[in-house]
C-alpha cells in the first residue's frame, strides 16, 4: 500500500511537471542513424578500391551531436520516461558503435587493408545485430515482447562476431606476412569493439525495458 501511495504521489508530480523532452524519440532517431552508419560501412566494403570514407566521418559527427544534444536535455529535464542513467548509457553506447565503425573504415583506408572473409563476415554480423538493436529501441516503450525477441537476436549476432574474430585471428597468426597480419589485426579488433559496444547497448536496453510497465507485454 505504501508503494502504491508513492506511485500515486509520483504520478501527481509528473502530471504537474510533464516530460519536457521526448527521449524515446531521440534514442530511436539515434539508433536509426547508428544502423545507417553500419550499413554504410557494409556498403563501403564492397567498393574496391576503397575510397576515402567521408560519409562515415560525417555520420560519426552527426551522431556525436545527437548524443550531446540528448545529454544537455537530460540535464535540463525534470522528469524522464525511465531511469536517467539508462537513457544516458543507451545513447553513449550507440555512439560507441558508430565511433568504432567509422574508425574501422578510416584505418582500413589509411593502412591500405583490403576486405577479407573475416572483415566481411564480422561486418555482416554487426549489421544484423545493430538492426535488431535499432528495432528494439524503436518499440521499447510499446512492445516488450518484440524487444525481448530483438535482444535475443542481437546477442546471437554478437556471439557470431566473437567467434569470427577468434577464427580470423587464428588464421592471421599462421600468416607468413607479419605486417599484413598486424594491419588486419587492428581492423578485426575495431569491429570486435563495435560488437562489444553493441552488447553493452543491448544489455542496457534490456535492463531499461524490464523496468518499464508495458501494457502489451
Amino acid at each position: 500500500m505504501r508503494e502504491n501511495k508513492r506511485k500515486e504521489k509520483l504520478g501527481g508530480i509528473f502530471s504537474i511537471f510533464p516530460a519536457k523532452y521526448n527521449f524515446e524519440e531521440m534514442l530511436a532517431n539515434q539508433a536509426d542513424r547508428t544502423l545507417t552508419g553500419v550499413k554504410a560501412l557494409s556498403n563501403w566494403l564492397q567498393t574496391i578500391p576503397l575510397e576515402d570514407p567521408v560519409v562515415l566521418k560525417q555520420m560519426e559527427t552527426e551522431v556525436d551531436s545527437m548524443r550531446y544534444d540528448l545529454e544537455e536535455k537530460l540535464i535540463d529535464a525534470f522528469s524522464t520516461p525511465f531511469d536517467r542513467q539508462d537513457i544516458y548509457s543507451l545513447s553513449r553506447q550507440m555512439d560507441y558503435i558508430l565511433n568504432f565503425t567509422a574508425e574501422t573504415a578510416k584505418e582500413m583506408y589509411v593502412f591500405g587493408v583490403e576486405p577479407d572473409g573475416p572483415i566481411d563476415n564480422m561486418t555482416k554480423a554487426l549489421l544484423a545485430g545493430t538492426r535488431c538493436m535499432a528495432e528494439g529501441v524503436r518499440v521499447m516503450n510499446s512492445d516488450q515482447k518484440r524487444v525481448r525477441t530483438m535482444v535475443r537476436s542481437a546477442r546471437n549476432a554478437m556471439h557470431e562476431i566473437e567467434d569470427l574474430y577468434i577464427v580470423g585471428m587464428g588464421e592471421l597468426l599462421r600468416s607468413d606476412d607479419a605486417m599484413d597480419a598486424m594491419r588486419k589485426r587492428e581492423i578485426y579488433h575495431h569491429i570486435r569493439d563495435a560488437g562489444r559496444a553493441l552488447r553493452y547497448t543491448v544489455d542496457i536496453l534490456h535492463k531499461a525495458v524490464v523496468g518499464i510497465d508495458i501494457g502489451s507485454s
